[in-house]
């Protein structure tokens, strides 16, 4: 990996001028080590100190729209593999808390069977328990501002509980979203048309990124059909003789861990992979990068012209 193209870390958050002149500019991933640790969300949502009981309280429910996946943990981006329904609010924070019993009840009984038999039989216990807790749903993407679609937005009452990073205080934001997970959850790999601030309210997150230019080692899907930013190679089972070039796409890679109060910025065109915790809440903020705001429409096919000739 090239030295400009390296994952920068800091432990303070920078001003708004810093972040837009030496960070996003550079259009290079950063992690701002504990930025929204202040957030008021961060102790109210924790799932393990009463956030379920507060989330549901908050919001009630009022109907979310939750992603069904076919191929669960794994949630990928193209819509045959999984499709959005309408979810009481309510109910989602019901699984989340039956998985929570769950592993609960996997914990006392690992110990119990682990002092009466061998490892094998403790594992069978815990899948037994956690088994039963729905797996395949997930809360992606899910409005709490939306600039450009007002009416889509569902979860507008949280909003107090989150403070813009200073970072963006100059930003025209396009959406903040909610993404939560009751299981453990894994995303295609994809890239976002927009900049993206990604925020850990509760539990962990692993990110694996790719730069743009790492692209045809992770096939994107057709650029004119649906999910055209997502990656066409199988995470679960990737079929090298179809995706040869794939077998080293690890190798154009950089992976980082983010914890709650944590924050990552994921410049606009860099695939990245995530891999969630059980009961991970996370809040994005999505803006408009410089360089595409300032694109005029009539511009296009002179453009197109210059990338071509490079």
């Amino acid at each position: 990996m090239e030295d400009s193209l390296q994952i920068q870390r800091f432990d303070q958050l920078p001003s708004a001028t810093q972040f837009a002149s030496q960070i996003e500019s550079r259009n290079v991933p950063a992690v701002f080590v504990g930025c929204v640790k202040d957030w008021k969300a961060v102790s109210k949502w924790n799932p393990f100190n009463g956030g379920l009981d507060y989330l549901e309280e908050r919001v009630g429910s009022f109907m979310v729209e939750a992603m069904l996946s076919r191929t669960a943990p794994v949630f990928y981006g193209d819509l045959r593999s999984h499709e959005r329904v309408p979810l009481p609010f309510s109910t989602f924070i019901g699984f989340c808390k039956q998985h929570r019993q769950n592993v609960d009840n996997c914990i006392v009984n690992s110990n119990l069977e682990g002092h009466q038999s061998g490892e094998s039989d403790t594992e069978q216990v815990c899948s037994a328990f956690v088994d039963t807790a729905p797996q395949q749903i997930y809360l992606a993407q899910v409005p709490i501002i939306n600039a450009e679609n007002e009416e889509s937005v569902q979860l507008e009452t949280l909003r107090e509980d989150i403070q813009l990073p200073a970072i963006l205080e100059e930003k025209n934001l396009s959406s903040i979203n909610l993404w939560m997970n009751n299981a453990k959850a894994r995303s295609s790999a994809h890239y976002d048309p927009h900049h993206n601030l990604l925020c850990i309210v509760s539990g962990s997150k692993q990110v694996v990124l790719w730069p743009p230019s790492a692209s045809p080692m992770l096939y994107p899907m057709p650029i004119y059909g649906e999910a055209s930013n997502h990656s066409s190679v199988a995470l679960d089972n990737p079929d090298f003789s179809v995706h040869p070039r794939a077998q080293y796409s690890m190798e154009y890679s950089q992976k980082v861990i983010l914890h709650a109060g944590d924050a990552l910025f994921i410049p606009e065109g860099w695939f990245h992979q995530v891999d969630s915790d059980d009961l991970t809440i996370a809040v994005n903020y999505w803006w408009r990068s410089s360089k595409m705001s300032s694109l005029a429409d009539h511009m296009d096919a002179y453009y197109l012209r210059r990338i071509l000739r490079r």
